[in-house]
């Protein structure tokens, strides 16, 4: 099930002593993971840069619909920004539940899928009722081609603080953000209007209040008081932190003289 649902990978409940994997990590990897898995070596189709990797960590080519690992091997397993690539996501979250007791699964949401699309995408993706919802994008009405990212994703994070702001009090509105225990409950091609609506159908008064819900004065002031607390704090580690990820075969060279 779902517990929480964190500002981002850096907000994530991991213990000093777990083993973490990291599905997927591409450009980007988390420091914290033990062990990276990515199919595409060859090609940066599903990424926006080329293969990266810490020192510490161990590489494994594999498929994340089928991943060479025991059942609940790891602690906890990071998925960010993959699932939307899945040629079969029902197999691709199921391997993510049997390999590790917990975990964290992040996508664009389905706004922001529409505000910077990827061709590599195959999924739009909802958070509702506690678990993901997958629509084929294929079947999507609408514009999916223009791509917005440029002011959403690699300006105004970085140019405003209101925009800050909210990218961590309304999260989901780009993004789903999952951290989940056991298991993660989702639906593929939805057929009850109840979810279906969302994808194909303009948003209702009631739709929006049911995916951002009203919130008190006191709530909205807790909320964004958290919400610059926690981008200051991350802010100041960031400057800390001095580790640099390596190319894949700087890694290669490394482990062969090892």
């Amino acid at each position: 099930m779902i517990t929480r649902n964190p500002y981002d990978r850096n907000d994530l409940k991991i213990g000093k002593k777990d083993r973490v994997l990291e599905v997927g990590p591409g450009h980007s990897p988390t420091f914290r993971s033990d062990v990276l898995v990515d199919l595409f070596v060859d090609t940066n189709y599903h990424r926006c840069g080329n293969l990266k990797i810490y020192p510490h960590q161990e590489f494994i080519n594999a498929d994340g619909e089928a991943l060479p690992f025991k059942d609940k091997e790891f602690d906890y397993v990071i998925c960010n920004q993959v699932l939307e690539h899945a040629e079969n996501p029902e197999n691709f979250i199921r391997e993510q539940c049997r390999v590790a007791k917990r975990g964290y699964m992040e996508t664009p949401s389905l706004l922001g899928e529409f505000l910077f699309p990827k061709k590599s995408h195959k999924w739009i993706i909802l958070y509702l009722d506690g678990k993901l919802i997958l629509f084929e994008k294929s079947k999507m009405p609408g514009n999916y081609e223009n791509n917005y990212g440029e002011l959403f994703l690699n300006y105004l994070p970085y140019q405003s603080l209101t925009y800050k702001l909210l990218w961590l009090t309304e999260g989901d509105l780009m993004l789903n953000r999952c951290e989940w225990k056991d298991d993660l409950e989702f639906i593929v091609n939805p057929t009850d209007e109840k979810y279906t609506a969302f994808f194909t159908k303009p948003w209702s008064r009631q739709m929006v209040e049911q995916m951002y819900p009203r919130r008190s004065a006191s709530k909205e002031f807790k909320k964004v008081i958290g919400a610059f607390y926690y981008m200051i704090k991350n802010k100041v580690k960031t400057k800390t932190h001095r580790h640099s990820p390596i190319s894949l075969e700087e890694y290669m060279r490394i482990k062969k003289r090892k």
